[in-house]
């Protein structure tokens, strides 16, 4: 794969400037190992890695969480031609939505499906939401070098123009990673205490495919 773009030769950059400047190009060959992640422990990129899976992993669960609430509430005979048309869009936007409009999706589905046992999906909601906010800066964070314990402030702002400034190390990220996994489980929880398997899992419950 091409990756070098060929700057103008000397003979060139004297037709097109006429200025003295001090003119210069990066020399690939002698970039340290691994640049630009060189300066980081190979466990911090571990951690980061896993803790980023994990936010993918939230936002699989909430999509299929979404098509759970959808496909087993109860329509009247004259709402069912109505909620079948606008099932197959709202399911691809659970495919395609991401983090933030996946939890509003979910908090929806979740209140409009008279079924729900869940008393506290509001709560669940927001707090998937609050979660967004350290996601993009992990996601989307040029990462700087880390001080002497270690930890790291990663380069982000928000569209707000707000700048990320928390350093970041391992165990924060393990404390950010546990969080998640423990807001996929709230949201797995909402659909199995109703009595419903969770789908794409093996576990007890009714299975959602072929219920009726």
């Amino acid at each position: 794969m091409r990756d070098r773009y060929v700057p103008l030769s000397p003979e060139q950059c004297e037709q097109t400037m006429n200025d003295e400047a001090n003119r210069a190009i990066i020399n690939r060959d002698q970039l340290p190992p691994s640049f630009p992640t060189h300066r980081h422990s190979p466990q911090f990129w571990e951690q980061l890695g896993r803790t980023i899976a994990s936010y993918g992993f939230l936002e699989e669960v909430l999509g299929k969480a979404i098509f759970a609430f959808t496909g087993t509430r109860n329509y009247s005979p004259d709402e069912i031609d109505t909620a079948y048309q606008g099932w197959l869009p709202q399911l691809e936007r659970a495919l395609t939505d991401q983090l933030w409009n996946l939890a509003e999706s979910y908090g929806k589905a979740a209140r409009d499906n008279p079924a729900t046992t869940t008393i506290n999906v509001d709560e669940l909601v927001e707090d998937i939401k609050r979660s967004t906010v350290i996601r993009n800066a992990l996601c989307h964070g040029s990462w700087r070098a880390p001080n002497a314990q270690g930890a790291s402030v990663p380069l982000f702002v928000n569209r707000q123009k707000e700048i990320f400034e928390t350093a970041i190390d391992i165990e924060h990220l393990k404390q950010v990673q546990a969080h998640v996994v423990g807001l996929a489980c709230s949201v797995m929880d909402s659909v199995t205490h109703m009595g419903w398997q969770f789908p794409g899992g093996a576990g007890p419950g009714k299975p959602l495919m072929g219920s009726n």
